[in-house]
């Protein structure tokens, strides 16, 4: 029989995947401008897509609320040990990029991964979000920076820790987030590459 702890620890695995699944930028999209965000511009629910396509006003509540969707669910499995935080985080991740409410087809996972991160060591979450604005300060492309910033992710966690506090499990934990966040740009990268990305303020 299924015991209370691994019980609790599932629990909060399914939370945190629909935490991670609400449809903020689906949601702005409608109520705000009348459109499915989906189908318009990068097709992402994000809040670069917002932007876009909706406005600055809707873009920085989605904002807000992905990275509350990161923070959250940490947070919730606080008590359960760090293993199930990281399970939690990842778990969160999934289901902003997968939502069961939207067909499987939410946002890139930059905002949620922020929140996750200031949720588990907000030095690196902070840091993270320091590369992601001095590279976009500089090149006005919010893909560019947000690839920057996951690619710096295992770096900075690797240097947070002193020798004798690794954590290992957070440590692999930013390595899975900067493999989704680089696969869920894989378009991006492609744009980038060929000198087509559009920075902030053109169309896609």
């Amino acid at each position: 029989m299924i015991n209370s702890y691994l019980f609790n620890g599932l629990f909060v695995l399914l939370i945190s995947y629909l935490i991670g699944s609400f449809p903020s930028g689906y949601l702005a999209g409608k109520w705000c401008a009348g459109l499915d965000i989906r189908k318009v511009g990068s097709g992402s629910t994000g809040a670069t897509n917002v932007l876009r396509q909706v406005g600055k006003a809707p873009a920085i509540a989605v904002f807000i609320v992905d990275v509350s969707k990161g923070i959250l669910p940490v947070v919730i499995a606080y008590t359960l040990g760090e293993n199930w935080q990281v399970a939690a985080g990842i778990t969160a991740l999934a289901g902003h990029i997968w939502p069961i409410w939207l067909g499987w087809k939410g946002g890139k996972a930059v905002a949620t991964g922020l929140g996750m991160l200031l949720g588990l060591s907000w030095p690196v979450g902070l840091a993270c979000f320091g590369i992601f604005l001095a590279v976009f300060s500089l090149f006005k492309t919010v893909s560019l920076a947000s690839i920057t910033a996951a690619l710096s992710l295992p770096l900075l966690m690797f240097f947070s820790f002193s020798e004798n506090q690794f954590s290992h499990a957070y440590f692999y934990l930013s390595l899975a987030t900067m493999l989704m966040v680089i696969w869920r740009h894989r378009a991006n990268i492609r744009r980038l590459l060929q000198g087509k990305e559009p920075k902030v303020g053109q169309s896609n």
